[in-house]
């Protein structure tokens, strides 16, 4: 009689994350099952194991549906990563919960219509937000501080009531960065989170790498997600840094052995800055991600030749649509794109009167995939504004907001975004948004904000306006309308000008104001 081969856990847990559609928690419980001795979150304080995450996980679940959590509703975090974080964000998925992480940068009214948008009855946040926000902010919530989460959470050996996720359930809702009202929150469900990180997951477990993360983005942040979700259900190991620094980066993946790693460009840019980099071993460096930010075909060039492993960038939105994949080192020819459409990933090109254009001709994205939001919290208009619905045939599509061209071989080059969008240091950031804030000052007629490339940021707004007489001076100005915006959003300058550019249509010609302020601004 034949032996008979008995699966490993690296070939059982493929076989399960490439089903149509599975648990986070159960994959969760079959890794602690495998390997509880093994870490599963680092951080500066200290690390959790795979059986006492599992174990921290189920007491706080259990806490929080003692204190009124119910299916579906939201659980505010608020505060600066960590691994009590990770397990807020976590155990409220457990309970059936949804993880609503909020944006650190945003404004005390903001922050407040967030938590009331999402519906959230708990508010974790830690002690120097707390002290920052004041202990009025959000009293009618239960308010737990991060820092004594595992003080809070039930006693040793509690279990949370079953849940059993469906598909549609929603998983988390992450509020869009760079706005001046209530952000917008999207969310997302268990289905496209499944289908998000599954496949990755499951791509390192045929692959038998040994996933040891660094995740050096916030996790109130979608784009962090890649080095957190994708990881857990992979098995492996998350280290989480509360805040970025090249050092401590470098000195943490190093030591750690780090395989993978999400950065933002100009994460990348400061790392191939800094005088040290070239110091450190990155030997076990496996694949890197980048998304979030326009990613120059220069500064991809430099990460493949300084860098080891495999360099991979994604283009999407926290919304969905296409995604576009670009691994860089495979395609040195095409750094200058963002790749091609992903499998199950579908794109259009538009002209403004959303007509299908010719590959060559640019025009206006619009994509689908399996990973789309369900939709903005509480808001169908937004929701109906984002979409574009083939006339031909109902088909929804997300509208990126940005303007492309598709070569002969299918890759993406991005030359231009809709309504001039910024994105600095990885959050988005709408002009109109600060130019009303500009006007909101008696002294100012007229305002105009655009963004310029910035070494230190990627790029960031610069504003011009033309005063009213007997105005301010600009500089006092701008104290004023930056002390009314996240720290994100905030202006690096603002010039004063005679006169708008514009066109004999009247139209304002940003361009000419872009080029202006790349003359005028000295980072």
């Amino acid at each position: 009689m034949a032996a008979m081969t008995i699966p490993n856990h690296a070939e059982i847990m493929s076989e399960k994350l490439s089903e149509p559609f599975g648990s986070y928690n159960a994959i969760m419980r079959d890794h602690a099952r495998a390997h509880p001795d093994k870490i599963a979150l680092m951080d500066e304080g200290g690390d959790v194991a795979w059986a006492e995450l599992i174990g921290l996980v189920e007491r706080l679940a259990a806490r929080l549906t003692e204190t009124g959590l119910e299916r579906g509703q939201s659980v505010a975090i608020l505060g600066s990563s960590s691994i009590n974080y990770a397990l807020v964000f976590l155990a409220a998925v457990r309970a059936g919960g949804v993880a609503a992480p909020l944006t650190t940068s945003a404004s005390p009214e903001q922050l407040a219509g967030m938590a009331k948008d999402s519906g959230a009855r708990h508010l974790f946040i830690d002690d120097k937000k707390a002290a920052e926000l004041g202990p009025d902010f959000m009293a009618d919530l239960t308010r737990v501080p991060l820092e004594d989460v595992q003080s809070w959470m039930a006693p040793q050996g509690s279990i949370a009531p079953d849940f059993d996720p469906a598909p549609g359930d929603p998983f988390n809702i992450i509020y869009s960065s760079g706005t001046t009202g209530i952000p917008k929150g999207i969310v997302h469900s268990h289905q496209m989170r499944w289908r998000q990180f599954g496949a990755t997951a499951q791509s390192y477990q045929a692959a038998g790498l040994e996933v040891r993360s660094l995740a050096s983005t916030p996790l109130y942040s979608n784009t962090t997600m890649v080095a957190f979700l994708a990881p857990i259900l992979a098995g492996g190991t998350v280290r989480i840094m509360g805040k970025f620094d090249c050092a401590r980066w470098l000195d943490h993946a190093a030591a750690d052995r780090t395989t993978v790693t999400m950065l933002v460009p100009i994460q990348y840019q400061r790392l191939m800055d800094y005088p040290g980099f070239d110091d450190h071993d990155l030997s076990a460096l496996a694949m890197k991600y980048c998304t979030s930010a326009p990613f120059s075909a220069e500064l991809k060039a430099e990460v493949l030749k300084r860098m080891p492993g495999g360099l991979v960038e994604i283009y999407s939105m926290t919304e969905g649509g296409v995604v576009c994949l670009l691994s860089a080192h495979e395609f040195p020819d095409k750094l200058h794109t963002v790749g091609r459409p992903a499998p199950g990933s579908e794109m259009k090109v538009l002209d403004d009167e959303d007509n299908e254009v010719p590959p060559g001709i640019p025009g206006n994205l619009v994509g689908r995939s399996q990973t789309m939001m369900s939709g903005y919290k509480n808001r169908p208009d937004k929701t109906a504004e984002a979409q574009w619905t083939d006339p031909a045939n109902g088909d929804v599509w997300m509208r990126m907001g940005d303007i492309g061209r598709v070569d002969e071989e299918g890759f993406v080059e991005l030359v231009g975004r809709a309504k001039d969008m910024i994105i600095s240091g990885g959050f988005n950031i709408y002009p109109s948004d600060l130019e009303s804030e500009l006007e909101r000052e008696d002294d100012v007629a007229e305002a105009a904000v655009v963004g310029i490339a910035s070494r230190r940021w990627g790029e960031t707004p610069i504003g011009f306006a033309v005063l009213k007489p007997g105005a301010r001076d600009a500089d006092g100005i701008m104290a004023a309308v930056n002390a009314r915006l996240g720290k994100t959003q905030r202006l690096s300058a603002l010039y004063t000008i005679d006169e708008m550019p514009r066109s004999h249509i009247g139209k304002l010609l940003k361009t000419e104001l872009r080029e202006k302020a790349e003359t005028l601004y000295q980072e």
